[in-house]
């Protein structure tokens, strides 16, 4: 073999053992990289969430309901088509809906901004220069390429843990906007059902007026036939003229009532086409709540409270990744290209550079800052923390009061039925009575006043149940679901 082919063979074996060896240090880089990150890792906290509902405890088939009422969608929930068709304008076109998808994707910008920081940074840069000497008649043109590249190596996790943050930060913006969702859905059946409620008693008082004109008539008549007296038309005008008075409010209530259904909608004020009215509203024959585990998956306002924890948690790990070095590579290249009459050898000229180099920095003294800032992180985290433990606590407090309110509201509404009722057969019989001369016109006007005021009483008590419902549904964390 000759010096040359041994000189050559020598060469190649160097340059496979370089090989070896850049790809065992990238591979030793790249462990370490993976498995070193200070700070805690994130575990859930064990929170004592209660076995059962509160007021539920005598009733085993509600305790041993797995099924939630609030597993249903809301276009189940609410079978007013109008009113569904109200929910998915709202959903088009709400601005605080709008607000909170436009903050998800700052938040989704954000993860990217924070996530580029673990890869290498690269910038060309190019200069053209030229011009002429006066002093020794030279001409030149020269164009310079370079590219620099700068790479942060995170040994001790400070990055992975900052987008670690950036990315729970996100997710808590995501359920953020399915709170929005589940509000603005609950928000929009409550004010139409408000609505139905204010229309039924304008119905109510506008049949009572009617009722009470025919009976000022109808006493008048009397009074000229010496079968009545004035006082009996003077107590029939009263009834008159208080149903008479409720209108205007009525009808006043009613436009702000729309006025506030538009705002929702994302629309000016305008009128709000009905659909059922409030009598014909299907109210679920049983509402089952589901098991309490379940609460703390199903809203989402205790999800963002979690995510939250989540990237207070990785801010610890940035905190404390502060006081250990910070190493960087660094690399740049390229190469300058032109001529010059200053060389008449030559007819252009090329130039290559290239360097690399790497560059530590260890914090020596700060004046308490970093430790400071670790003690801030971890303060933020236990805030966190318990406002976790408190969207707990309001979960459980906010099905408690809902379950509370429909049961009581749902007797209430069953009571005043049966109220009226009896009252409208009351009416009638003292009409028979007062016809037939055995009785008094007062006792007739006394049973009218009490079945008015009973009816519009009934009609409060339905939009109560229904309000109720409404408010069961959102603190069970139903209504957030997307329409297919």
């Amino acid at each position: 073999m000759t010096l040359q082919a041994k000189s050559q063979k020598a060469a190649s074996q160097m340059f496979r053992t370089e090989r070896v060896v850049i790809w065992t240090a990238a591979v030793l880089i790249a462990t370490l990289l993976a498995g070193c990150m200070v700070g805690p890792n994130y575990h859930r906290p064990v929170v004592q969430a209660p076995t059962t509902f509160r007021d539920l405890s005598e009733n085993p088939q509600a305790q041993a309901q797995a099924a939630s009422y609030a597993d249903l969608p809301w276009w189940q929930v609410f079978q007013d088509p109008q009113l569904q068709e109200l929910i998915r304008t709202a959903l088009k076109q709400n601005y605080d809906l709008q607000i909170a998808t436009e903050r998800i994707n700052a938040g989704r910008a954000q993860v990217a901004i924070t996530r580029s920081n673990l890869f290498p940074q690269v910038q060309g840069n190019g200069d053209f220069s030229g011009g002429k000497e006066h002093n020794f008649q030279t001409k030149f043109n020269f164009l310079t390429l370079t590219a620099d590249a700068a790479f942060q190596l995170d040994f001790f996790g400070k990055l992975r843990r900052a987008t670690e943050a950036s990315r729970a930060e996100l997710l808590a913006t995501e359920d953020a906007r399915q709170t929005v969702i589940l509000t603005l859905v609950s928000d929009v059946a409550s004010d139409y059902f408000a609505l139905l409620q204010l229309d039924l008693q304008l119905q109510i008082t506008r049949e009572t007026v009617k009722t009470q004109e025919d009976s000022v008539k109808l006493t008048n008549l009397r009074v000229e036939h010496g079968v009545a007296t004035k006082l009996d038309v003077l107590q029939a005008q009263q009834v008159l003229d208080t149903a008479n008075a409720q209108i205007p409010d009525l009808e006043r209530q009613i436009a702000q009532e729309e006025n506030a259904v538009n705002i929702l909608l994302g629309n000016y004020p305008q009128g709000v086409t009905r659909g059922r009215p409030l009598v014909e509203q299907p109210l679920p024959p049983e509402v089952p709540p589901g098991l309490p585990s379940a609460l703390l998956e199903r809203r989402p306002d205790v999800r963002e409270a979690e995510q939250v924890l989540v990237s207070a948690n990785a801010e610890i790990g940035v905190a404390k990744a502060q006081f250990f070095p910070q190493i960087s590579l660094t690399g740049s290249g390229g190469g300058a290209f032109g001529r010059s009459s200053a060389f008449s050898g030559l007819m252009g000229s090329q130039l290559g550079t290239w360097s690399y180099g790497a560059q530590v920095s260890q914090p020596i003294f700060t004046g308490g800052a970093l430790r400071g800032n670790l003690r801030v992180a971890e303060s933020q985290h236990q805030q966190a923390l318990i406002e976790y433990k408190q969207a707990i606590q309001h979960a459980f407090g906010d099905v408690s009061d809902a379950l509370i309110g429909y049961q009581k509201f749902h007797q209430v509404r069953v009571r005043q039925e049966d109220s009226v009722a009896d009252l409208q057969e009351s009416v009638r019989l003292s009409n028979l009575r007062y016809r037939g001369g055995t009785t008094t016109y007062l006792e007739v006007l006394d049973g009218q006043r009490s079945l008015f005021s009973a009816e519009l009483t009934l009609a409060q008590a339905r939009d109560n149940e229904y309000q109720s419902l409404v408010q069961l549904y959102r603190a069970l964390g139903g209504g957030w679901q997307q329409q297919p």
